[in-house]
This record gives structure tokens, C-alpha cells and sequence, in this order.
């Protein structure tokens, strides 16, 4: 078994296409900005992240209806400078609500949401630093 991708259910799917793309720099598989789907690669590793519009899903399956509430899900990308990529981001449009700051003696973490208020999550392992 290979996890081929985490999907995210939106409603604004343009939105969270641009913030993906355009706020994270996160490289399209399509470019299919209206969606109803859309893969999103970092410029390094196997994993991505996908959209998926909320109401074609919610036609698939009969349900999710109703309006979404609170934080459902948290991203984590893991970045080589986390203060160079938060000013890059920030640049671009981001709000970041936390850090960079330390979470633990091993990684510095910042923490901003995608236009569905998903958490994303940005890591920098202070491990692998030279």
C-alpha cells in the first residue's frame, strides 16, 4: 500500500487553487484552476496535496451536506529555511498566525490557513541542518 496523496474537500475551489499554487508555490499536475480536482506537488519528495470540490464529492456520496465548521484538517510541508519561505509567502499574500517559532529542540514550525481555514503547517527540521 503507497499513500498516493492527502485530499482536501473545498467549497472555494479557485480560492484554495491560488493559495496552493500561487501562496505555497506548490506545482499543479494540471492546471485545472475550477477544478473539480486539482494535485499539487512540492518541488521535492513523492508526497501531494489534493483539492477536491466539497459538492461533487458530497454528490458522490450522499452526504456532507451542510456547512463545515471549524479546523478539519492540518498540512505539513517541510521547508529547508523556514524565516526565508514564511517571508516568501508572506510576500505573496500570507498571513501567517504563528511563528516561526520553535515547537520542539528538533524542529521550528510556522503555522498559516488555506481560504477554507485549513491549517498548513510549515516545518523546519533542525536536525538535518548542516
Amino acid at each position: 500500500m503507497e499513500l498516493a496523496q492527502v485530499r482536501l474537500l473545498v467549497t472555494d475551489f479557485a480560492a484554495c487553487y491560488r493559495f496552493y499554487a500561487d501562496v505555497l508555490g506548490l506545482k499543479p499536475q494540471s492546471g485545472a484552476e475550477r477544478g473539480p480536482y486539482e494535485k499539487f506537488s512540492p518541488a521535492t519528495g513523492s508526497a501531494g496535496i489534493a483539492l477536491q470540490d466539497r459538492a461533487m464529492m458530497a454528490g458522490v456520496l450522499g452526504e456532507l451536506g451542510g456547512t463545515v465548521t471549524g479546523h478539519r484538517s492540518l498540512v505539513v510541508l517541510r521547508v529547508d529555511d523556514l524565516d526565508a519561505h514564511c517571508a516568501g509567502i508572506t510576500a505573496r499574500g500570507a498571513t501567517l498566525l504563528h511563528g516561526p517559532a520553535p515547537m520542539t529542540d528538533r524542529m521550528r514550525v510556522a503555522h498559516l490557513k488555506d481560504p477554507e481555514g485549513n491549517i498548513v503547517e510549515l516545518q523546519e527540521w533542525l536536525l538535518l541542518r548542516p
